[in-house]
């Protein structure tokens, strides 16, 4: 893989001046690049899906490790580039295409062979949150996801209750995957360096976590609304904040006799709710709407 004197040269003399747009920093150490593969587990019969190739410095390591790697780049400069210089390895796919509007359910068909999807990234920070909701939506075909994100994105996912990081991503993955720091890195490690630092996580959808295994079924779609609408104002008590959001069109006393039925305080803050707490008021909620009652007695 290119060094950051090499990895500028080639970007220099292509005319790949890293895009803002698309917020591409290049990894500029090898032995870095094979630690976060080492760290991802990767096994030999793996077909993995590498979201956004770039220079290759994942691809090469990474193709060393598994059966085959299916490469999505969005950035035609650099699918021309890895095609005229033809040094990926044989068992390198590489498909032009936008990763947030990819089909993770036919691409596990087609290249999983029905299996579920690996997924290794070197994550733009300006679409962290788009893609960890569509893993989140497309987790049944989802197997594991390793990503670089902003550090303070990595702080988010693994939060705990009451700090000011818990929030909307802490929840909605802590009921549906497991969450693993697995190594941090400094903007040096980079072209061009970011300004922040980076964390490497490792997403574990299957063979589902013991605490998702032991919450209760639920609505994910209704779990989602809920905890989407009680984070928009996460300073306002449960009721106001599920009030506010005219949540199921009820009215708030409706809401807030539905809260006490799930054992919860009206007044608690929704960052004060674990995800259990969530699940089992996402079930109350359920209950009425499944009801039709416009109101609880």
């Amino acid at each position: 893989m290119p060094d950051r004197r090499k990895t500028k040269k080639i970007l220099y003399d292509r005319k790949l001046a890293p895009k803002k747009g698309l917020g591409q920093n290049f990894l500029v150490y090898r032995e870095t690049a094979e630690h976060i593969v080492e760290k991802a587990a990767v096994r030999l019969e793996d077909t993995v899906i590498e979201l956004g190739v770039g220079l290759g410095s994942l691809t090469h390591p990474l193709a060393q490790r598994a059966r085959k790697v299916i490469g999505l780049e969005i950035d035609a400069g650099i699918i021309r580039f890895q095609e005229e210089e033809g040094t990926l390895p044989d068992n390198v796919t590489l498909i032009h295409q936008d990763l947030l509007k990819a089909d993770f359910h036919q691409l596990a068909h087609k290249e999983c062979e029905g299996g579920r999807l690996k997924i290794l990234a070197n994550l733009p920070y300006s679409i962290s949150n788009p893609l960890l909701f569509k893993l989140i939506e497309n987790r049944d075909v989802v197997e594991w996801a390793v990503l670089m994100l902003q550090k303070e994105v990595a702080q988010r996912l693994t939060a705990k209750v009451g700090t000011k990081e818990y929030g909307i991503l802490s929840v909605l993955l802590g009921a549906n995957a497991s969450v693993e720091k697995l190594m941090q890195l400094g903007p040096a490690q980079f072209h061009p360096r970011p300004k922040v630092d980076s964390q490497v996580v490792r997403i574990v959808f299957h063979p589902k976590p013991e605490r998702v295994l032991a919450l209760p079924s639920h609505d994910h779609l209704l779990l989602k609304k809920l905890v989407k609408t009680s984070f928009q104002q996460r300073r306002k008590t449960l009721v106001n904040s599920l009030s506010s959001g005219r949540f199921l069109d009820l009215e708030k006393p409706a809401i807030g006799k539905i809260i006490k039925k799930a054992g919860l305080s009206p007044s608690i803050r929704p960052e004060r709710l674990t995800v259990e707490d969530f699940v089992n008021l996402t079930r109350a909620f359920e209950a009425v709407r499944d009801n039709d009652k416009p109101e609880v007695t």
